[in-house]
Parts: structure tokens; C-alpha cells; sequence
């Protein structure tokens, strides 16, 4: 228990109007995996760092935010060691900030594939994490590369060199099986971070450093693979199940759902949303446009949030569904 707490990180607790430039920089800058995770406040990172573009010298966590391989190369220099000190408004080690960074700062991919490589030439540990909330699997340098969850790819987008950033991580030792990236990734049907993990590992791949580290704590490979299938499955993505399947993961037992086309426009879920909420929520467009002209009405409310389609694409970020929707409000 004692290891779980020393690792806990709650970054939504934090005090930003408290911090000093280059901690809320590094803040801003970073997906905290709460209701906050937007692009007005990675915007406003970068806006911070335009003001005053010393912050990357005030600490090394505020020029690994920055992915800013000349800044790095300077603290490193100064502070050996420093590469896997833990600071900054988390507490976490430079790799963690680098990784989950989306500030909008221009920064090309190999200024940052040259900024992570300096960090792990100094000792970083490419399997750098935290528990968010003291909560099981770990947040690690590769979940944040790959990024996603529950808030949706806008609010809590991949990087933007995902494949790069993971592929050297994983080169210089991140282990393959991320329990909580495979989560965060689930929710869509794309499946370059699995086919990129299965090329490094993941099906057959002995324990990770976590799964030591934490045992019983952690959920176990079965239970893993298990909520992956299954997802798949409820969601129609047999491209996933055959991917699965082909790695030799038991995908028997679940039936595939095949995507159709609502016979009511109107008919609600469990939870009382539409098809129109959903499709809004995903920023499916061309979805969006079949749903309305079948009859959809954009003006319903659902019971959970009281909010109308326009609402969680507003609350998603699906600028396109957005301007579509608004159009054809009544």
C-alpha cells in the first residue's frame, strides 16, 4: 500500500493559480486525464511560452514540455541525473511531461524524437509512470504517448508523433503490454497502437515492471484481453477481433455486433441519449446528415446532462458536428 500512495498522482488537485510560469506552463501544457483536458487550455500553454520563451530555462521538466532538445541539453548538462528527477506541478520525471504534453507549439518530429532520446541517453526509464488517483493500471511515458480515454480524441488527442515518440520508447525498452493506453485506445476502431504493440511484444510478453512492482494490484493479462474482445464485440469492430484473434488472443465466446442504421431516429439508449447524441459525441458527420435526414430531431435533450446532440459536440470538441448541428437547430 505504502508503494501505491509514494505513487499516487492526483493532478486535477493542483492549484494553478498558484504556481509559478513555468510549473502552470507545464501544467497547461499536459493531458491530466480529468474533466479540464481541452485545447483552450493547451492553447493557453503555448501562449504562456510565447510570452516569455525563458521558461524552458527556469527547469528541465518545463523544457521537456516543451520538447526543446537545446533547453534539455543545457539542465542535463548542469544537473547530471536530472533526466529522472521527479518535479514540476506533478511531481512527475521529464519523460512523463514530454509524453503527455499537447501544447500547439510547432515543435517538428524529430526536435522531439531527439529531445526523448536525450532524456533516456541520461537515464531516463522509458517505463516512467504514475497512478492517477492512486488508482491501478499506471499512467506510463506510453499511455500518454498514445493517448485518448473516455473524454474523447479531441479533448484527449494522441501525440501528435505517436508512432514515432512510442516506437523509440518501446526501442529503448517501454514494455508492450500497457494496460491503461490498450483502455484509453479501446473506445475507437482504429488499431495502429495495437498492431504497433503487437509488432514489439504484446502477445507474448513476460511481466512488466509494473505488474511486479504492484502484483495483485494489478488486473491480470486474462482480464485485460477480456475487456478488449468484448468491446470490440458490442462495438462491431471486427477489424479488432481478427487482429486479436491473429495474436492468438481467445476471442470465442462473444457474438459482433453489426453497426445498423436506427429504424427510429429518435429512440434512446439506456441512458436516454439519441443516435444523434452519439453520433455527435463521435464527430461523425456524415452520420450526423444521414440521422437529421431520416427525421432526427436535434433539439432532444437527454436525462443525464440535459444537454441537446449540440451540447456533447460541443463538449467533445467535434468542431465540424458542431457547425453542422447549428446549422439545422430548429
Amino acid at each position: 500500500m505504502a508503494d501505491i500512495d509514494d505513487l499516487r498522482v492526483d493532478p486535477g488537485s493542483v492549484d494553478e493559480d498558484a504556481l509559478e510560469p513555468a510549473d502552470r506552463f507545464c501544467s497547461e501544457a499536459s493531458l491530466r486525464y480529468d474533466a479540464t483536458d481541452a485545447p483552450p487550455r493547451r492553447q493557453a500553454a503555448a501562449d504562456l511560452l510565447s510570452a516569455d520563451p525563458s521558461l524552458v530555462q527556469r527547469h528541465i521538466w518545463a523544457a521537456a514540455s516543451a520538447a526543446d532538445p537545446a533547453a534539455l541539453a543545457r539542465h542535463l548538462a548542469d544537473r547530471p541525473g536530472s533526466a529522472d528527477a521527479g518535479g514540476g506541478p506533478f511531481g512527475w520525471v521529464p519523460l512523463l511531461y514530454l509524453c503527455y504534453s499537447r501544447a500547439p507549439l510547432q515543435r517538428g518530429q524529430d526536435e522531439t524524437l531527439a529531445a526523448a532520446t536525450l532524456l533516456l541517453d541520461a537515464g531516463a526509464d522509458p517505463n516512467a509512470g504514475f497512478l492517477w488517483g492512486g488508482l491501478t493500471p499506471p499512467f506510463t511515458a506510453l499511455t500518454g504517448v498514445f493517448g485518448e480515454g473516455e473524454q474523447g480524441p479531441r479533448r484527449q488527442p494522441r501525440h501528435p508523433f505517436a508512432p514515432a515518440l512510442a516506437t523509440l520508447l518501446l526501442a529503448r525498452g517501454a514494455h508492450p503490454v500497457d494496460q491503461q493506453a490498450l483502455y484509453n485506445r479501446m473506445f475507437r476502431s482504429d488499431d495502429e497502437h495495437l498492431t504497433l504493440l503487437f509488432a514489439h511484444g504484446l502477445a507474448g510478453a513476460g511481466p512488466s515492471p509494473w505488474e511486479l512492482r504492484l502484483g495483485a494490484a494489478m488486473e491480470t493479462r486474462a482480464q485485460m484481453w477480456q475487456r478488449q474482445v468484448e468491446w470490440a464485440a458490442e462495438h462491431g469492430f471486427a477489424g479488432r477481433l481478427a487482429l486479436l484473434a491473429h495474436h492468438g488472443v481467445d476471442v470465442s465466446g462473444v457474438e459482433l455486433v453489426t453497426p445498423q442504421f436506427p429504424a427510429d431516429p429518435n429512440s434512446r439508449d439506456a441512458e436516454g441519449a439519441t443516435p444523434l447524441h452519439h453520433a455527435a459525441w463521435e464527430g461523425d458527420v456524415a452520420l450526423i446528415s444521414r440521422l437529421l435526414d431520416a427525421g432526427a430531431d436535434p433539439s432532444m435533450t437527454e436525462p443525464r446532462f440535459h444537454a441537446t446532440p449540440l451540447g456533447w459536440a460541443e463538449h467533445a470538441y467535434q468542431t465540424e458536428a458542431v457547425e453542422l448541428l447549428r446549422q439545422r437547430m430548429p
